[in-house]
């Protein structure tokens, strides 16, 4: 044995003394995990936190709270362990569907959720993600990103005791409960940060707090400022005449994770969340949870390290629960995120804003470049595959993507924008600017999917836009999401600019309120909100339907149309038949021709509308129009 392995040991076996103390006797599920998670933590937390005398003590800390966490964790959510880990994938199945809404904005709080599941159920989710819902500052809390508890709901919406009383009732209904985990940085009025500055000595750690400007003046010259709209670098002033760390608004104070007692804090929240009965915890920020001199404090290798541990400790207490990253990054930096160890779930910003590229442009190799190349994921992981959410939509492409097809990419983001906002002639877009910067031209785009789309402008295709941007995240692979009230067509919101909580943020024209008018609506064709209803569920129909839509695997398929972006969706046999997915993100109507399609038997289905396809004919698709056809191949 080494000097290592006695250490591990050694450190494992006071663990697990710690952890019987909190919990008492560990029963076999709980000791067989923590045999299987231990060495992997410990690792972990030598990596990150050797050089800390308190180390050891803050180990053995973290698996107590799992271990008291696992000993408190109700019956019920116990057999979900048991049904996810006996089907480890269940999240890759076709029949999977995500909604995601604001709490007050779509139902007024907890309870008009609860009421709103009949509806949830017929729309098909299985996946209900609540945007933030914790206590946070009045007025401006960047729509409730600023948390001032992880442990007391907003009291506006509800209690902690009606969110699991709506866990239990959605976990009923077959649907999965999604919230925020924000864990980058707290409110300025949570209870640490209140702590913190006052200089209690058990929190005055948890935060960067420096006395003058030598290291925050350090720091920026390398960390890129976020919004610069609400203060300048990544520091703000306390009133004291310190300076604290605040990546995002001058109220969100960014976390020291360099202290392994925000490790042990973190993960305690965590598990009271899940022993709410949340299913996944979207990861705030992950890209920005760990600090070091000289870089751009982006997407360092401790970064990764945290979310190994806290998978780590989640899968002792509360091994069901799931990560979701939020990273909109780079690229190759997203992807980093992704894996059986990190996070399994991740939101896919390059697709989101390439199909609104190709919708603009009317060229789809830029999308087309990035479902051939960027799609693949590790097995046992997915995409969230979404048309947009409550953020801004931000042109996250690769430059190096786009200049192998001869495009500027920090022009073609200039034009986007412009586009997009109604600055070029002819846009059937109503999109708003957000945080727009005058000496850059950096900016970023709001707007619901119908008033991007052209519905608000009254453009002929905004409707066949809409759909045509959902087929695509509902074909691709992974979990689509729809931003609830997108699948009734709902418009933009311009009466944020009257309230001064949102006034200063156009992210608000995109989250307005539950469009009660359209949903009733929905069954009318005569309205934008029947048609766009109608032509959605019937798309998620034959998506839960069809089984090659499980997973995430991709095939490229390639035409000599630069507007069309298509691909295969293989099943289990690869030589089976499969559905091949034709879209034509251009104006005009397009024919694909048959020695395109000659690799496929001449009879294909239209598994939308059940139409048979002679494909020794070719294939014609209108404007904006797409299909998806089971094919079988020659070969």
């Amino acid at each position: 044995m080494t000097a290592l392995d006695e250490d591990v040991t050694a450190d494992q076996a006071f663990a697990r003394a710690r952890a019987e103390a909190a919990a008492g006797p560990l029963d076999d599920s709980f000791a067989r995990r923590f045999d299987e998670e231990f060495p992997r933590l410990h690792g972990l937390f030598r990596r990150l936190y050797a050089q800390r005398e308190d180390e050891r003590e803050a180990l053995a800390d973290v698996v107590a709270l799992a271990a008291a966490s696992w000993h408190a964790r109700s019956l019920e959510l116990r057999a979900l362990d048991s049904i996810r880990e006996a089907d480890p994938a269940w999240f890759e199945s076709q029949r999977m569907l995500g909604g995601v809404c604001y709490v007050d904005r779509y139902a007024g709080g907890l309870t008009g959720i609860r009421e709103q599941i009949p509806y949830f159920q017929e729309l098909g989710l299985t996946y209900l993600h609540l945007m933030p819902l914790f206590e946070s500052p009045e007025g401006n809390s960047d729509g409730g990103y600023a948390v001032s508890s992880y442990r007391r709901v907003d009291p506006s919406l509800g209690t902690m005791a009606e969110l699991a009383e709506l866990s239990a009732d959605l976990r009923l209904a077959g649907i999965s409960l999604v919230v925020d985990f924000i864990f980058n940085h707290t409110s300025n009025e949570h209870e640490w940060a209140r702590r913190a500055v006052a200089g209690d000595p058990e929190f005055e750690d948890f935060y960067l707090i420096f006395p003058d400007r030598r290291m925050p003046d350090a720091y920026e010259q390398t960390v890129r400022e976020i919004f610069p709209d609400d203060h300048p670098g990544a520091f703000v002033q306390l009133e004291d005449g310190r300076w604290i760390w605040a990546t995002f608004h001058h109220f969100q104070w960014d976390l020291n994770y360099a202290n392994p007692a925000v490790f042990r804090a973190m993960a305690g929240e965590m598990l009271f969340l899940a022993n709410q009965g949340v299913e996944v915890l979207r990861m705030d920020a992950v890209a920005f949870i760990w600090k070091r001199l000289g870089t751009a404090c982006e997407s360092l290798p401790e970064a990764h390290l945290l979310l190994q541990g806290f998978n780590a400790v989640l899968r002792m207490g509360a091994p069901s629960v799931l990560f979701k990253s939020e990273a909109i990054v780079h690229p190759d930096e997203v992807i980093q995120y992704i894996s059986p160890d990190e996070c399994r779930l991740s939101y896919n910003p390059l697709q989101m804003a390439l199909t609104w590229e190709a919708l603009a442009t009317r060229d789809g190799r830029m999308l087309q470049l990035a479902l051939d190349e960027r799609h693949a994921l590790p097995e046992g992981t997915a995409w969230v595959d979404y048309v947009r959410g409550h953020d801004d939509i931000g042109w996250t492409f690769s430059d190096e993507d786009s200049a192998r097809l001869g495009i500027d990419g920090h022009a073609h983001r200039r034009f986007l924008n412009d586009f997009y906002v109604g600055r070029v002639e002819g846009t059937f877009a109503r999109g708003v600017p957000f945080q727009e910067n005058p000496k850059t031209g950096d900016a970023r785009v709001t707007g619901t999917t119908a008033s991007l789309a052209g519905i608000e402008a009254g453009d002929a295709g905004g409707e066949d836009r809409v759909v045509l941007a959902h087929a695509l995240a509902m074909s691709t692979g992974g979990i689509p999401l729809l931003y609830l009230g997108d699948e009734v067509a709902q418009l933009n919101d311009y009466t944020y600019a009257d309230d001064p909580a949102s006034a200063g943020d156009s992210r608000w024209v995109h989250r307005p309120k539950r469009p009660v008018e359209a949903y009733d609506e929905r069954t009318d064709a005569a309205t934008p909100a029947g048609r766009v209803f109608t032509r959605l569920t019937r798309l998620i129909a034959a998506r839960r339907g069809t089984a090659e839509f499980a997973g995430n695997e991709l095939i490229p398929f390639h035409t000599p149309i630069p507007s069309l972006v298509a691909f295969q969706r293989p099943g289990r046999d690869p030589l089976a038949e499969r559905i091949l997915v034709l879209a034509n993100v251009a104006d005009e109507p397009v024919h694909i021709d048959p020695l395109t399609l000659s690799g496929f038997a001449r009879d294909a289905v239209d598994i939308v509308d059940g139409r048979r396809r002679d494909l020794d004919d070719g294939v014609s698709l209108p404007a904006h129009g797409f299909a998806w056809l089971r094919v079988t191949p020659l070969w």
